[in-house]
């Protein structure tokens, strides 16, 4: 499958505008050929809208991701976009995944980040949820989820190929070692694809790094922007094309391996009197 990813400059606080940045980019990604489009964290309301965040947030079934339902319809494409989720009273740092023919499916934000997040958000609870879509296991994580390697594990051991990453990176002095070392690791530790899609430019309140990438299992970048532009990265996604990475590096089966062993051994212990049940 192929898919795109837009490293954007969101307009803080105006989701129409940015609406319509993702629709254009929903049509330049489908005319290039793609079934998927991922736009960073918070795409729809921006990163930096702030206190307007509660004003701004809707439900999965409000007007916002009904119209971004409609956008994949027409184009054919599925998306995956950032949004601020109302549920239940509480505020969701939340991506929406949306193909135009079933109903929408919400990921929460597990791990919130510095006091602005958590100011504002309530965290949602890990899962291992996979998206079936056109053959290809979709995960999605947050941002500061995925720099917790068990988040990756948890969707690569439930059977994922792709791991989508709505982000809003900071430019800051380790920006560079997460984006370009860090994901093609999560890539490669867990045999899969990695689309980590940020934001650039900056707002009221932050500036943002861009360097999106789409890492593969192998951990090579199969596609790759810049710090500052706005950019449109298309990459094909053939987990076939990985087998022999996964042969070389088979860090899921031997994990497995190691657990069954470990119980095993445990209970060996356990019944030798070596520490207590």
């Amino acid at each position: 499958m192929r898919i795109a990813a837009i490293q954007t400059r969101a307009v803080a606080g105006d989701q129409e505008a940015n609406l319509a940045r993702i629709e254009e980019a929903a049509r330049a990604a489908a005319a290039a050929g793609a079934s998927l489009l991922i736009a960073p964290e918070l795409a729809l309301p921006g990163y930096g809208a702030g206190d307007d965040m509660r004003m701004l947030a809707q439900t999965s079934g409000g007007d916002l991701v009904t119209r971004l339902a409609l956008v994949a319809s027409e184009l054919k494409i599925a998306i995956i976009a950032g949004f601020a989720e109302m549920a239940e009273e509480e505020i969701h740092n939340s991506a929406v995944f949306v193909d135009g023919r079933n109903p929408p499916i919400v990921y929460r934000k597990t791990h919130l980040y510095g006091d602005y997040e958590r100011g504002i958000f309530t965290a949602g609870y890990p899962s291992a949820s996979i998206i079936e879509y056109r053959g290809l296991r979709i995960g999605i994580l947050i941002c500061y989820d995925v720099e917790f390697p068990e988040n990756v594990r948890r969707l690569a051991v439930a059977g994922a190929h792709l791991i989508a990453v709505p982000t809003a990176l900071p430019a800051t002095g380790h920006a560079k070692l997460i984006a370009r070392k860090m994901i093609p690791v999560r890539a490669f530790e867990n045999q899969v694809f990695v689309a980590y899609v940020n934001h650039c430019g900056a707002d009221d309140l932050f500036c943002y790094a861009g360097l999106s990438a789409i890492a593969a299992p192998d951990g090579t970048l199969l596609a790759a922007a810049d710090s500052k532009p706005e950019a449109l990265l298309v990459a094909d996604i053939r987990p076939d094309d990985f087998a022999a990475s996964a042969i070389a590096a088979p860090y899921l089966r031997d994990v497995h391996h190691c657990s069954e062993w470990s119980q095993d051994q445990g209970a060996a212990h356990a019944r030798d009197g070596h520490f207590a049940p």
